[in-house]
């Protein structure tokens, strides 16, 4: 029997899937509702539907999973009770935060509350203990006193303990002496060390990351372990259960358990890893992704082939400091409501119908008008080929409540209302386009779109003009793109060590031996997860800053070992890389090094799209039918060709107005536009000449 890897991402609305077999080639996909009381059941639910046509359990040979449950843990605040062990006289840290109110709209909001605390003062433990900025002990760590403080916070049935001592990244015994004692004394209990998490400088920084580890650990873990039983249960026995993890990368069920945090972008980074991976066959190096799903719209640059790595990401106002894919998400789905403000004006957003009870148009009891219920009373979606017509959507109560809702108070028509929707949202979205573009000094012309996700291809085409974007690449699944780039990830973890000093006056021999020390880590991690020598990929990486700035960049370093050439070699590649990332460059200023960083890669054998040729068929052979859609007042109602997406070979040429129709998603084509379809199957738009 052929061997099947399968894939799923968890949305707020749907979950996708995508089953590739490895003998054939062939990729399937299907799409099922998600459950957000039991996220796990919808993954269930649709590797059921892969054991529904005649696959054996023990044939799945891969299992990937992008997840959102750490992230809803974090946002929904429904995460362990949470410990914090710090340094003596440190405890006000983690309070203080920042001693900022936040950039942008919060500097004027005079209602701006600081997010809050995950781990109360009431749970913060001091213990007795100081390594100084060297990494050498200045005081012994109190073990009694330390005893005394886990004992404190197991009377007070915390869940979770976050441990982040001063200077532990430089010496961590102390934080490795607390680990003894809890496995004694307190073993029940989640463990996250700081070292362990992210053993860097900046004190708050690490502890915030370290805290949002502990605080949605025993979620995670107890989520990945029932799945895993589950999955079990059904029959799957392969070893290779893995978690995509928000730095483009996977990881096992086990280290995702360990190290949750590294999970909170973990469904978009697979859009991003699956556009990258796409656009490469399709020979495009500049591409932006646009992610439009059923409650958010997520977007990401990829620059020369390169995506773009944060380490100052930020959940709900909350600093997470690990390495990450540089993901801009708005609230913009398909379920983003619409609705009349208090003062008589329209309000797209920001909060969701989701999946239950979802839009209108479901029938699920959805009362409040979406993105997709002005999608279908525009004539975008046909209401009996939604999912591939596994799903009818009930345009007349779409349209009843549209009117009544939105319409009829704002004395609109019922397809102006609908219009207007749409307009509001897709500027929303053009907005999160520029923060990754125009505002970071690139030229927005120079790039493809790539859209995907149920929404993306629906509103890319206006999106595209309105913007001045050049084309538009639209794979040809979709609906199921961050599921499909589950299957071309790699493992990858992150390593991180600080060491403070100026460039010019490094010893290129403690690059090395620090570089050393990490590299032997990462050759061990993965050699535990079972890869070999053969078969692991490191790069290495330095964190460069002008002396006197309070942030800095990480820029390639060439690969250990490291000589005193490289650091004028180095000194110009964050000179440069500055420029290009704040419009300015200062040569004559002095450099500072702040971190060394490496990234190892495990390789795991890709899942290979391979191109298809034409058979010659005619256009007119995918030609479904036509329907009238609303244009907006530019063109009003036009009639518009309806074209099958399964039916579509290279070559063909659609001319706008159009709309493509698949099981994943509604593909619109613009008056002002035309696709055609190349050689794996996307397709790629562009304005009329």
């Amino acid at each position: 029997m052929a061997k099947y890897r399968v894939t799923v991402d968890t949305g707020g609305t749907f979950s996708d899937f995508v089953f590739f077999n490895e003998e054939t080639g062939k990729i399937s996909i299907t799409k099922v509702s998600s459950t957000p009381k039991e996220p796990f059941q919808a993954v269930l639910n649709g590797v059921q539907e892969l054991l529904d046509q005649g696959v054996a359990a023990k044939d799945i040979s891969f299992f990937c999973h992008g997840t959102t449950v750490g992230t809803n843990t974090l946002l929904e605040g429904k995460g362990a009770k949470t410990g914090l062990l710090v340094t003596a006289g440190f405890r006000g840290i983690y309070e203080v935060m920042e001693q900022t109110r936040g950039y942008g709209p919060a500097t004027y909001d005079l209602f701006f509350e600081k997010p809050k605390l995950l781990a109360p003062p009431y749970y913060t433990e001091e213990i007795p203990e100081r390594v100084d900025f060297r990494g050498e002990v200045l005081k012994p760590i109190d073990i009694e006193s330390s005893l005394q403080a886990i004992r404190g916070l197991k009377q007070k049935k915390v869940e979770s303990v976050a441990v982040c001592l001063l200077f532990s990244f430089l010496n961590p015994s102390h934080e490795l002496k607390i680990k003894e004692i809890m496995e004694k004394e307190f073993p029940e209990a989640t463990l996250s060390l700081s070292y362990e998490i992210l053993p860097q400088i900046r004190e708050f920084y690490r502890m915030s990351t370290t805290v949002i580890n502990a605080y949605i650990a025993p979620v995670v873990g107890r989520y990945l372990g029932r799945l895993e039983r589950s999955l079990r249960e059904k029959g799957v026995t392969t070893p290779k259960l893995y978690i995509m993890q928000s730095n483009g990368g996977v990881s096992t069920f086990q280290g995702s358990a360990k190290k949750p945090a590294a999970t909170v972008l973990s469904g978009p980074a697979g859009g991003v890893i699956a556009s990258l991976g796409i656009s490469q066959r399709a020979g495009i190096k500049n591409i932006i992704t646009f992610d439009m799903g059923g409650t958010s719209c997520d977007v990401a640059l990829i620059s020369d082939g390169n995506p773009v790595i944060t380490t100052q990401g930020r959940i709900n106002q909350r600093p997470i400091s690990l390495p990450m894919l540089d993901i801009h998400t708005v609230s913009a789905g398909g379920g983003t409501i619409a609705r009349i403000d208090a003062v008589g004006g329209l309000q797209v957003g920001p909060d969701s119908a989701g999946a239950d009870p979802g839009p209108i148009c479901y029938g699920h009891g959805g009362q409040e008008v979406t993105i997709t219920d002005a999608n279908l009373v525009l004539g975008v979606l046909n209401p009996d080929k939604f999912l591939g017509g596994k799903m009818k959507l009930n345009k007349p109560k779409a349209e009843k409540l549209v009117e009544e809702k939105i319409a009829r108070p704002l004395g609109l028509n019922l397809l102006q209302a609908a219009d207007g929707i749409l307009k509001i949202i897709n500027v929303k979205m053009e907005e999160a386009i520029k923060a990754v573009s125009s505002q970071r000094g690139y030229d927005i012309r120079d790039f493809t779109l790539v859209a995907f996700g149920g929404g993306g291809p629906m509103h890319a085409g206006k999106i595209a003009l309105d913007l001045g974007v050049p084309s538009l690449l639209i794979p040809f699944a979709p609906g199921v793109t961050s599921a499909l780039g589950l299957l071309m990830s790699d493992v990858k973890h992150d390593y991180v060590r600080s060491k403070l000093a100026a460039l010019k006056e490094i010893d290129p021999e403690e690059v090395n031996r620090l570089f050393s020390q990490i590299m032997d880590q990462a050759r061990a991690d993965l050699r535990s997860e079972g890869f070999n020598d053969n078969e692991m990929a490191l790069q290495t990486f330095l964190d460069l800053r002008y002396a006197g700035q309070g942030y800095e960049l990480t820029v390639p370093s060439p690969m250990p070992p490291f000589k005193a050439a490289d650091i004028d070699l180095m000194r110009q590649r964050f000179d440069s890389q500055h420029e290009q990332a704040h419009g300015h460059k200062a040569e004559s200023e002095p450099v500072e090094l702040v971190s060394l960083r490496l990234v190892s890669t495990g390789l795991v054998p890709q899942a290979k799209l391979s191109p298809v040729r034409s058979t010659g068929k005619k256009l007119a052979a995918a030609k479904s039918g036509e329907r009238k859609i609303f244009f907006g007042k530019e063109h009003g109602m036009l009639n518009c060709h309806i074209y099958s997406r399964e039916l579509l070979e290279p070559e063909h040429k659609i001319t706008g107005p159009a709309v493509i129709e698949q099981m994943d998603t509604t593909t619109v084509i613009h008056p002002e536009q035309e696709a055609t379809v190349d050689s794996y199957r996307n397709l790629i738009v562009k304005e009329k000449r």
